[in-house]
């Protein structure tokens, strides 16, 4: 059974400028790439997604933030922070993103498909009621707050080896005693959070800081190793995977050593415990990646593994 790719064109149409580091050639990158492996081009099962609905962007954000970036978008753009902007397509762009996690996470449940939603803007730094860090809309933590409401599926884990701390995700799960968030992230790097002792209100949060410059295998261990302490005694319904491509070796916006082996390990390893937790059901989403050339690659070859 295809993995499925799945993005949306709308997800181009949030324009940071193009000196931003987050920009729409991050994605073009990944189209590229896969029209170059012809042969994994013609297998996966290539869908476009839809727009997350008020509703559920609601699940993990403040009905009054959500309308602020309907307005902003509205108006023409702006900017949240230092960081994070807005321009006139950015509110398509922030629910299509968060809407092709939600059908990914359909696919999943309906014939326990595997997919890779190649989205932007990243989702991991959004917090319930504010931007923060490029992200406007929590995906992830989105999906995993749908899964429960809409499938059941009460026991979600939440992996994110993006370089970077995902406090947003952090933040919008950490009080359900039913959904487990595994962060590693270099340390100390932006956003300042994800202390190892910093296991949330519920216990549930695993931080693993790692100092940058270490030794690839390093990194691989110890994500593993938190994922596995975090699903002692614990069995996922469902394994929701930020994929943040910025862990490689040579990101301008990180210092980890990850290589293409190390994307294609941590990815297989995932599967093999998503096969024998829930029938292999696992989502994966594009977080950071700030290199375009080696996202596309990265993308390529996480695929390749979700296929196992």
């Amino acid at each position: 059974m295809s993995v499925a790719f799945i993005s949306h064109a709308d997800c181009g149409r949030h324009d940071t400028g193009w000196k931003h580091p987050e920009h729409v050639g991050r994605l073009r990158t990944i189209t590229r790439a896969l029209r170059n492996d012809w042969e994994l081009m013609m297998r996966v099962d290539h869908r476009e997604g839809r727009h997350a609905t008020v509703d559920e962007l609601a699940l993990g954000h403040a009905a009054e933030y959500i309308e602020s970036v309907r307005a902003m978008a509205a108006g023409g753009g702006g900017r949240f922070d230092a960081d994070t902007v807005a321009s006139e397509g950015s509110w398509d762009a922030g629910a299509a993103g968060a809407g092709c996690v939600l059908d990914g996470i359909d696919l999943a449940v309906a014939e326990h498909r595997r997919a890779y939603c190649a989205v932007r803007p990243p989702g991991h730094h959004a917090l319930r009621a504010h931007a923060m860090g490029f992200c406007l809309f929590g995906n992830v933590g989105i999906g995993a707050h749908y899964a429960r409401a809409r499938h059941g599926l009460n026991r979600v884990l939440i992996a994110d080896w993006d370089v970077h701390h995902g406090n947003g995700t952090q933040a919008l799960v950490q009080e359900c005693e039913d959904i487990r968030f595994v962060s590693m992230h270099q340390w100390p790097w932006y956003p300042g959070t994800g202390a190892a002792d910093d296991r949330g209100p519920k216990e549930t949060v695993w931080n693993v800081p790692m100092a940058g410059g270490l030794p690839a295998a390093e990194y691989v261990r110890a994500f593993l190793g938190a994922v596995d302490s975090a699903t002692r005694d614990w069995t996922p319904d469902l394994v929701l995977i930020s994929a943040g491509f910025d862990s490689l070796n040579g990101d301008p916006l990180g210092g980890f050593t990850l290589e293409m082996p190390d994307v294609t390990t941590l990815t297989s390893e995932m599967v093999d415990r998503a096969l024998q937790w829930c029938g292999g059901r696992l989502v994966s989403a594009l977080e950071g990646g700030y290199a375009p050339e080696r996202v596309g690659e990265a993308s390529v070859v996480h695929l390749r593994a979700l296929e196992r």
